[in-house]
Formats: C-alpha cells, structure tokens, sequence
C-alpha cells in the first residue's frame, strides 16, 4: 500500500533530514538574508533531480510531476528564516551566528520540505498531478515573505487546489498533530508610540509635562480596548513589551517610547481598533499638555483554515497516523504570514507535535532553549507527503 511505501522511505530518509536540520540549525539566516539557505536548498533540489524557480530573492519553488495522466495541483510550504535570539543550547549543532537562531522551527519546515521532495521523487510512477514546492523567505518579520512570493504568483502557474503548511509545536508531544478549522491565528500589528512632554527636575514636577505619567494613563486606558470596546466572542489581545523613558531618579524626561502589539481575528473589527487606538491615545498626550505620536505598522491578516481542506487534512492524517494521534486544537493568538496564502487559496495550517517530556524537550517556540525531538521529523515529513498524494487522488 502507498502508506507503508511512504513510512519506509520516510525511515529512509530521516537520517538525512535531520542533517539538514541541523546544518539549518547551525547556520541561521534572518528574515530575506537566506542566501545561504536558499543555495542549501536549490543544491539539494538539484541534487534530487527536482526542477526549481527563484522567487521573492531568496525563495525556491521546486515542481514534482507525477507520472499519472492529472492536472490537479498540490502546494506545500515551508519558511526558512531565523530570529534575533542568541542560543542557550549547549548540542552539536548550536547556532554559529551569536544572536541569531532558529527559535521557531524553520530549520525543521524546511529539513522536512527537502525530505518530502525526496519521497515524491520516489514516488512519481504511483501518483498524477503536481506538488508544488514553497521554500519561502521572511516568515518572522512585516510585511513577510508570503506578501511577496504571492505578488509575484506563487498561487498561479500552475494553480493549486489547496495550499498546506506545517508548524512545529513543543507543546504536542511528538507523534501527534494539531489542527482546527475556520479561524485559527491572529492578525498582528506593531503599535510605536512616542510621547512627548517637557522635562526637568523631578522635584519641580508643576513646571513640567510629565510623558511617564502620561505614557502610563495611556497604557492602562487603551485596555479599555481590549475590555469593553471588542466583542467579547472576538478574540483580542494587546500587549506593550517596550517602554523607554530615559531619565533618572531625579530627572524626568522630554520622551517616553513604546512598542506594543494588537491582535484579533476579524478584520472590520482590527480596522476601527485602530482608529479608536490613536484617538485615545492622542486626546490623552493631548488634555494633559503633551503630544502623541501613534504609527501603527500593520502586520499579517488573521489565518483561516478553509473548512472542506482542513476536513480532508484531517482525515488524510488520520489514515497515516490513527485517529487517536490527530488532536483538535484552540485558536492561538500567535501570528502566521501563511495567512496571506489562507486569505487567496483554501488552506490548511496544522500543527506538528516535537516536544517529549522525558527528553526534556519542553521549551516554548522564540526562546533561546527551544528545541524539538527529531524523531518527530520523520512523522512530519511522511505524514506531508501522504497528504500531499491524497489531496492529488481526490
């Protein structure tokens, strides 16, 4: 049967695909500077036979025609870039870039993508149509590498039926998937605000506009937002994680900076969060005799699982796995640039389980401890695969 070929080969290959993933591992590139990733793969689509296209600079896209009469079209996708972290991990293959390390998985996206080319190489007498290949650049920083591989037509020649990603997740175990249909992911934007005041000595405060004090009214007020402003049956998260006020004890400033986030999964809903956002902050600076510069730098659109293709995931793995290995999951607030693919084209984004407990393998993604069980990365790559060839047979 085609699933017993598919989990020897991905036996087979797992050696392999765990040597790209550490060699990925060990030579991290940030967002759109994968040149050196980018030659890794082409070197090994080349090396696999498998015919490949620039796209978006430092983008691949591989073609895998079966050899059945077909015209149906599969796209698969993995991101290749790391995040400004500096590894804490004492293994073999540590990041070699101080502050750069793939944090989030990438290196296993893309190990995993090159080992699904291998088997379909394999396979291509025993299925029809074509699996398209997305090594895409810049997942982790706006506008994303998605926006861009899309603008210049990824989706198109030829035109998948459905476009599937894979994200690993230390918090599955290993062995497991996760998947939800409809929405699944947040929208995410970057909130920078700077208020300016008048500084001076902090024992004199009646002859100063204080920006701390203010910068802190602003804080708390815009949570309003969150707590009587959305819908509560809307998802919706804002957060501040940078604030910059450069006096002393004695000393206020002139300037308080901050740097925040805004997340939810509805877009009319994101749009007048916005505008509410600035008019609040900016009547505050305002009233207290200050002003307020609010930008807001809009990031990636909330990701949406198309319900039949996500229907259909779940039942392709559920053959490759057993049902009991394919769990339901909760919406996470984190973000994806693979939503720009859910917003053009039916779209499944599933979760792969990497964690193992009684390896100690528990770390969260985007901390300098992450790590995955790399026996998970045969399950991933067959399971990639198999879904791929019955996307194609339906």
């Amino acid at each position: 049967m085609l699933k017993e070929k598919i989990q020897e080969l991905a036996r087979q290959v797992h050696p392999e695909v765990v040597g790209y993933r550490r060699h990925l591992h060990a030579n991290p590139e940030l967002s759109f500077e994968e040149y050196n990733t980018s030659a890794f793969v082409k070197a090994t689509l080349d090396k696999l036979g498998v015919p490949w296209s620039p796209m978006a600079n430092t983008g691949v896209v591989g073609l895998i025609k079966g050899e059945k009469p077909s015209d149906a079209v599969i796209a698969l996708r993995a991101d290749m870039d790391a995040l400004p972290i500096k590894e804490a991990n004492e293994v073999p293959y540590r990041s070699k870039q101080v502050g750069v390390m793939h944090a989030c998985g990438h290196d296993a996206h893309t190990s995993s993508l090159l080992g699904v080319a291998a088997i379909l190489q394999q396979l291509r007498s025993e299925f029809g149509g074509t699996v398209k290949l997305i090594f895409q650049p810049a997942e982790e920083k706006i506008p994303g590498g998605a926006a861009q591989m899309i603008k210049e037509g990824v989706l198109g020649s030829p035109k998948p039926m459905a476009v599937l990603g894979q994200h690993v997740m230390p918090s599955l175990p290993a062995g497991k998937v996760g998947v939800r249909p409809g929405k699944f992911m947040a929208s995410s934007d970057e909130l920078y605000i700077t208020i300016t005041g008048k500084g001076g000595h902090g024992a004199q405060p009646q002859q100063n506009i204080d920006p701390i004090v203010i910068a802190s009214q602003i804080i708390l007020s815009l949570q309003q937002i969150v707590s009587r402003a959305a819908n509560p049956k809307t998802p919706t998260v804002l957060s501040f994680g940078k604030v910059i006020a450069n006096g002393a004890t004695n000393i206020i400033p002139d300037e308080v900076y901050i740097e925040g986030t805004f997340r939810t999964m509805d877009e009319s809903w994101r749009r007048e969060a916005h505008g509410r956002m600035k008019k609040m902050a900016e009547g505050i600076a305002e009233s207290m005799g200050a002003t307020c510069d609010f930008k807001i730098l809009h990031g990636y659109p909330f990701l949406i699982n198309e319900e039949k293709t996500t229907a259909r995931f779940r039942e392709c793995a559920a053959q490759y796995l057993g049902q009991e290995h394919v769990e339901d999951i909760d919406i996470w607030m984190a973000a994806e640039d693979f939503a720009y693919y859910s917003h053009q084209a039916d779209a499944c984004f599933y979760m792969l389980g990497v964690g193992n407990d009684v390896k100690g393998i528990t770390s969260s993604l985007h901390t300098p401890t992450f790590d995955l069980d790399e026996d998970a990365l045969e399950i991933g790559v067959g399971l990639m695969a198999f879904v791929a060839l019955c996307f194609l047979d339906e």
